[in-house]
């Protein structure tokens, strides 16, 4: 949470945006729930459980793929000067290039792929010697091998996404759902970067990189979206038990209760599982173990275990145990 902050502070962002807020927010609707419901059944108080928090990010090491080093001498380089690579080569071989950040490294993986495949199907291998165009064979089929797993790793070693996932977060109010369209339209563009990543046409744009990594640092929105579903899922949880605990009577009815707020949140909560999904599968790659097992057990909207489907249980069960008492009349 402390790193959030701190953003705020350099950034200057608005508070909610960065859910720095009071985590005892997200209570407040489901507390004035069991109030009514104390009120109604007039027999103590529920008994409620926290959450546990979510599971922690596979580490660097487990979510990564190795890359090996395509290293270019400036002479090897300059003999391939008429594909228009030696200033993109020497660019990324200074100090400065060295450390850039994953999206930087990204686009320049692919503006390489791009001019030596561009090369490799123009005039100019005729005009090589044959070591020449042998190694510009070579490169360009590395290459072209290394790009998915370039893209992965991009997206994936990036602060800006990784931050998404992060355990020091909270829930959401559930009454007070974020609008989640910039972030979505964020990730679509990684999404757009990753199905174009062999066209020759489609051209990527650095600050549209940069501006949509910002969004997507601004919170931590899987986050906060999984330990939402899981609150929802222990909160309903709690009042079922509660209601089980009574027998229906003539005299008990119950207030009808906010189900729009459980439909906002599902509905939030597909989309942005759904398109946090679709780009971890998107690649035409491999995920590795660790990121396919984080994957299962926390974003997956098929298995049992995982928030989602939790939320889901949580929500039916809740329904049949209001259905054993009549909605109260309204005055």
């Amino acid at each position: 949470m402390k790193r959030y902050c701190w953003v705020l502070a350099q950034s200057l962002l608005p508070l909610t945006l960065l859910g720095c807020g009071d985590p005892h927010q997200a209570e407040e609707p489901w507390e004035t729930y069991f109030q009514q419901l104390e009120s109604a059944l007039a027999d103590g108080a529920i008994e409620s459980t926290s959450p546990p928090n979510i599971g922690a990010f596979p580490s660097r090491e487990a979510r990564l793929f190795d890359i090996d080093e395509t290293r270019h001498s400036l002479l090897n380089v300059y003999a391939l000067r008429e594909c228009n690579i030696t200033s993109l080569v020497a660019a990324r071989n200074n100090q400065l290039g060295k450390v850039a950040p994953p999206s930087q490294q990204w686009l320049y993986e692919r503006t390489l792929w791009q001019r030596l495949t561009l090369c490799w199907t123009s005039d100019v291998p005729e005009e090589l010697s044959s070591d020449d165009r042998a190694r510009l064979r070579r490169l360009t089929d590395v290459k072209t091998a290394q790009l998915p797993y370039v893209s992965w790793n991009a997206i994936f070693d990036s602060d800006e996404w990784i931050d998404s996932f992060a355990r020091a977060s909270h829930p959401l109010k559930v009454d007070a759902m974020p609008d989640i369209a910039s972030q979505l339209n964020a990730v679509h563009y990684l999404q757009q970067m990753v199905e174009h990543q062999f066209s020759l046409a489609w051209q990527q744009d650095s600050s549209t990189l940069e501006q949509h990594l910002n969004t997507l640092r601004s919170r931590p929105l899987t986050a906060e979206m999984l330990r939402t579903l899981m609150l929802a899922s222990q909160r309903l949880n709690d009042a079922s038990e509660y209601l089980n605990q009574h027998s229906s009577s003539d005299e008990t009815c119950l207030p009808k209760w906010n189900q729009h707020s459980l439909a906002t949140l599902s509905d939030s909560a597909e989309r942005w599982l759904t398109t946090v999904n679709r780009l971890i599968t998107q690649q035409p790659i491999e995920t590795p173990d660790a990121l396919q097992a984080y994957r299962s057990r926390w974003l997956s909207l098929e298995a049992s275990n995982a928030p989602w489907q939790q939320f889901q249980t949580a929500k039916n069960t809740h329904k049949r145990a209001r259905s054993q008492f009549p909605d109260c009349e309204p005055h």
